[in-house]
Parts: C-alpha cells; sequence; structure tokens
C-alpha cells in the first residue's frame, strides 16, 4: 500500500512549476531518502528532471526571488550537493552559491538570527530552522572550511532560550525580537501557542543540521544534540495515548476541532528514527516510538478511495501575521481554522520522509511492499 501510494504520487507530480517551492522540496527529500535506502532509479530521476528544470546551465535559479529574503527558498538547495557530487555538473554548485549568497545577506535580529522573511522583521519562526540551517551547514563543511558553525549552532542557541517554554516543554511557533507585532507577547516576544508542524520542522531542522556537523566529538555537535534530546522528549509527552499521533494543537487536545495532524506527526516520526540511526537517541525506546508513529499515520491517515490510497489531515498552510492579516494571530481558534488538505506536498513530504527513516532503521521489522 505504501509503495502503490509513494510511486504515484511521485509519478503524476509536476516538474516543472515555475515558482521555486519549498513544498516541492520536502517531496525531493523523500524522494533522495528513498533512493538511498531502495536504490530505484525512479526516485533519482523524479530529483533530477525537476532540478534540471529550475538549475539552469549557468546555476541560475528559476523561480527563485532572491530580494524577498525568504528562508523557505533555502530548502530546496538541500539536494543541490548531491546533484553536484553525482552528476560533477557546476551549475548545481554555481547555485548552492546562489542560495549561500543569500543567507550571506540575509537580514539579521540583533541576537543574530535570521529573520524569517523581509516582511517579518525581527521574527524568528521554527520552520526558518529547517530550511536553512541543513543547507548552511553542509555548505560551511563542504567549501568554508566550518567557519559558520558557532553562527549556526547560536541560532539554534537563540532559538532554545527565546522560544522554548519550560514549563510545557514546547516550543512556541514564532518569536519576535522588536516585541511590536500584534501576535507577540508583549514581554516574552513569543506567540500564543505551540503548532505542531513548527515543532516537527524545528525537530527536523536539528537532525538535518546535526547530520552535517564533523567531527561528531566536537562542542558543536554536542549541543546540538542536548538541544535535540531536550525538544524531541518534550514532544513525545504530548502523544496520543491511543494513536501515538499528535494533535494540530499540540497541548490542547480536549479542544472541539482539535485533531490528530499528519504532518506534524510524520516530522517528529523523521527526526526521531535519523536520530536514532545517528545515536543521538538511544535504540530503546525511541525506535519503538518513532516506527510507531509511522505506522499508525499508515493505518489512520492513508485511505483508499475509488480506487487511489490518499494521504489525509495534513494542516494546508498556518502562519503568523503580517501586520495586514490578523486573522493569523497565533490563537488555537486560528490555527484549527486553517483547512486540512488531502496529498498536500508538504504532508505527502514529510511522510516520504519519515518512511525512508522507518526502512533504514526497521529493515526487521518491514518490508517496501507492505
Amino acid at each position: 500500500m505504501v509503495k502503490e501510494f509513494i510511486d504515484r504520487y511521485i509519478a503524476y507530480y509536476p516538474r516543472n512549476r515555475e515558482k521555486w517551492n519549498y513544498d516541492d522540496g520536502c517531496v525531493m527529500l523523500g524522494a533522495q531518502g528513498m533512493y538511498q535506502i531502495t536504490g530505484d532509479e525512479q526516485y533519482l530521476s523524479f530529483v533530477r528532471e525537476y532540478m534540471d528544470f529550475h538549475v539552469e546551465d549557468d546555476g541560475k535559479i528559476k523561480g527563485y526571488r532572491r530580494n524577498t529574503f525568504n528562508l523557505d527558498n533555502i530548502n530546496n538547495g538541500k539536494l543541490l550537493f548531491g546533484m553536484y557530487d553525482l552528476s560533477g555538473e557546476e551549475k548545481y554548485l554555481a547555485a548552492a552559491e546562489t542560495l549561500i549568497g543569500q543567507l550571506r545577506e540575509q537580514p539579521r535580529c540583533e541576537c543574530g538570527n535570521f529573520f524569517h522573511k523581509l516582511v517579518y522583521p525581527y521574527q524568528v519562526w521554527l520552520d526558518g530552522l529547517f530550511m536553512a540551517q541543513p543547507f548552511y551547514a553542509e555548505y560551511e563543511t563542504r567549501y568554508h572550511d566550518k567557519e559558520g558553525y558557532e553562527d549556526i549552532v547560536s541560532q539554534f542557541r537563540n532559538v532554545q532560550k527565546y522560544l522554548y517554554v519550560k514549563e510545557k516543554g514546547l516550543y512556541c511557533h514564532g518569536w519576535d525580537e522588536s516585541r511590536r507585532v500584534f501576535w507577540a507577547n508583549k514581554d516574552t516576544g513569543r506567540s500564543a501557542n505551540f503548532w505542531l508542524r513548527s515543532v516537527g520542522w524545528y525537530l527536523a531542522g536539528l537532525v538535518d543540521t546535526m547530520d552535517q556537523i564533523e567531527p561528531r566529538e566536537s562542542t558543536f555537535y554536542q549541543e546540538l544534540c542536548d538541544i535535540f534530546r531536550q525538544a524531541a522528549d518534550g514532544l513525545l509527552q504530548y502523544q496520543d495515548p491511543e494513536t501515538g499521533l499528535f494533535y494540530q494543537v499540540i497541548d490542547h487536545p480536549d479542544t472541539p476541532e482539535n485533531y490528530l495532524e499528519t504532518s506534524g506527526s510524520v516530522l517528529t516520526a523523521y527526526a526521531v528514527l535519523k536520530a536514532c540511526r545517528m545515536e543521538v537517541l538511544p535504540k530503546e525506546p525511541y525506535v519503538k516510538i518513532g516506527c510507531g508513529i509511522v505506522e499508525s499515520v499508515i493505518a489512520q491517515k492513508l485511505k483508499r478511495e475509488n480506487g487511489e490510497i490518499h494521504l489525509m489531515d495534513t494542516c494546508r498552510v498556518a502562519g503568523l501575521g503580517p501586520a495586514d492579516n490578523p486573522r493569523r494571530d497565533g490563537s488555537v481558534a486560528y490555527y484549527l481554522s486553517e483547512p486540512k488538505q488531502v496529498d498536500d506536498a508538504k504532508g505527502t513530504g514529510a511522510f516520504i520522509m519519515a518512511y525512508s527513516e522507518y526502512l533504514k532503521v526497521s529493515s526487521s521489522r518491514a518490508s517496501f511492499g507492505n
């Protein structure tokens, strides 16, 4: 069932969108993971076709707008390194230089963290750590003598300092250093609630960044491990006892209209299973926890309708502001007002990412054809 769903989704997924879109990057990262574990060329071909459409011979990226200084635009760049390794084509390295050029000029908060976007000045969102930091870390390791490691780790350090709520064991979605935007607490700068996918982004961003830091014995790597373990354990205490999944607004399971959301659940599974494979988390009990989430999503959220399999219950989008969009206020009611999507690229991409990790750590428990 899973193989049928993944293969059909990728077969029909558009390779030629005009926009350089982070949603597409999630699906490609999933396909990359499937290629790594199965060796099936269809997954590599999918990534190659998409990247060849968007990365022109001179390295210019079709559909990319640098002047927005949007961290979301960095996500797809994670695929450039692997494509360069496989093909030797300089255009991929040139495109990576374009994206690192954005980060070199990205506006920053006074504390040193990147603005999430130019239109969100002095704001840090958990999403941005996933989008940018793994790319930044891999570039530094490969091409810049690791000189940016302190900057990378300090940005996670600041997120722990400013967005972590100790009493809950959770990270809020966003933080405004200026305390001026309408959704921010005037004392702490934090948004009011805990959106599942943002925490999932954060966990995945942490583990993917750690995977690029060398050597493993370095203080940079060890500090990120400590931050990851605290964040993962904080979220895992909110698992639904029946399904092992997580609610859209994490700590409000009894609120009417709240629901077990797919994308954040599978991002959590991806991060936990990869952390087990990297020996950041002990295999007991965490492999069982991560595999259980994936298996529950397969059982609860993959549905066959009219002969086709679909992935249900992914939040289509959620954000904070800007000033001219007061509906996006970070309230529980706001997060529950955003529509659920079937076969959403963010949810499906994260599901494929998690499933590839599931295969990597649990080959004795599962076969690709289940």
